[in-house]
């Protein structure tokens, strides 16, 4: 239980400031495609308070990897080429996490060059309860991320997946996509997550990426 709470406590402020990032990146992204939507709902800025969604907070509680902020409000009319531009404003917010999470992952094999330790051993509190503490914060830093980054690119409504995906196909495809926003989508996800199939299918790439990381 001890664990628990102390990773908790670790991961709220890692976890507001991925999720903030993501959605600021989104805003970002449709803002520099000449959409205004963003900047006049408040949306352009990293503080969590405009981007919290109530239920992607407590899943990211519970599952302590996985969560959602609000979706940023954009508007494909002013873009000059709308499915592309969508598809480029729909990975900016998983690239933002990949980002972070290669930013933690340095810091962490900086950490590793400093204390004369390796990652192995620093895990286990070798090197000191201090340096074990700062292992914490870069490890859940580069998981966090890591997973947020590719979770959000299943291809599953309203994940940004799924955006990406209606980008590449024909038009008359997208009434299924919109039958799927909203609860429905969601629900799906949540089925997914509990049922141990969303583990199943994302852990390999999500292993396959941390290993990848810490061997930079």
């Amino acid at each position: 239980m001890g664990n628990i709470v102390f990773e908790l406590i670790l991961i709220i402020p890692i976890g507001l400031l991925s999720i903030s990032l993501h959605e600021f990146s989104h805003g970002l992204a449709s803002h520099t495609m000449g959409d205004p939507t963003p900047e006049m709902n408040g949306r352009l800025t990293l503080n969590p308070i405009s981007h919290i969604d109530p239920v992607g907070l407590l899943v990211l509680l519970l599952t302590r990897r996985i969560g959602w902020a609000k979706p940023v409000p954009i508007n494909p009319r002013y873009y000059s080429n709308p499915r592309r531009d969508v598809r480029l404003v729909s990975f900016a917010g998983p690239a933002s996490n990949l980002a972070l999470a290669v930013v933690f992952a340095v810091l962490l094999n900086l950490l590793a060059v400093i204390t004369g330790q390796p990652l192995n051993l620093l895990m286990y509190g070798f090197a000191g309860d201090t340096a074990r503490l700062i292992f914490q914060v870069f490890f859940i830093g580069v998981q966090l991320n890591i997973v947020l980054a590719v979770f959000n690119l299943l291809p599953v409504p309203p994940l940004d997946g799924s955006k990406i995906l209606k980008s590449f196909l024909p038009s008359s495809f997208d009434k299924y996509f919109y039958q799927l926003e909203g609860p429905v989508g969601m629900i799906i996800i949540i089925i997914l997550i509990y049922t141990g199939v969303l583990w199943a299918v994302i852990g390999p790439i999500i292993r396959f990426l941390t290993n990848l990381l810490f061997i930079m």
